[in-house]
Parts: structure tokens; C-alpha cells; sequence
């Protein structure tokens, strides 16, 4: 199993949801965002690159998106696990 589908199992899991069903619905979330192949476990390119990120790198990532930058012009705070504009 890769390691960002444990991950998002493990976070269903500590929410409350049962192991299948977080399995399930991680699965299928995963599938529909482009990281998995569909009716597999198998990373798309996409996903290859998604589960070797870190959480620092997801968030800086996330946020230059959003902001169209660069996520090297990011820092991240690891209390709130979001990724702010450097100073200049």
C-alpha cells in the first residue's frame, strides 16, 4: 500500500471510521484526484510525486498554487501545518 493511502486510512481511522470503510473511502478520494490508477493500487505519475512529499512540501505546494508563486517563496508552520509568505 502506498504510503499516502495508509496515511489517509490512518486519519479516517483516528476519526472514528472503521478500517474498510476509511479504506474505501480513501481509495475512491484518491482515485477521483488523479493519484491513483483507477480499480488499483497503483500511483499515477501524479501520485508518485504526491507520496514522496513531505507535509512542509505539500502545504508550500498548496499555497503557491492557490496564490499562482513559486512554493520556494513559502515557509511552513508546522503547529497549524500551513505554508506563509516568506519576508522579505
Amino acid at each position: 500500500m502506498p504510503k499516502i493511502l495508509d496515511r489517509l486510512v490512518h486519519q479516517l481511522s483516528e476519526k472514528g471510521m472503521d478500517k474498510d470503510k476509511a479504506y474505501a473511502v480513501a481509495t475512491s478520494h484518491l482515485q477521483k484526484s488523479g493519484v491513483l490508477k483507477k480499480g488499483s493500487d497503483e500511483l499515477t505519475g501524479h501520485g508518485e510525486t504526491r507520496n514522496a512529499m513531505t507535509p512542509a512540501a505539500r502545504a508550500k505546494d498548496r499555497a503557491a498554487k492557490a496564490a499562482g508563486r513559486d512554493p520556494a517563496e513559502y515557509k511552513y508552520n508546522k503547529t497549524t501545518n500551513r505554508a506563509v509568505l516568506k519576508k522579505k
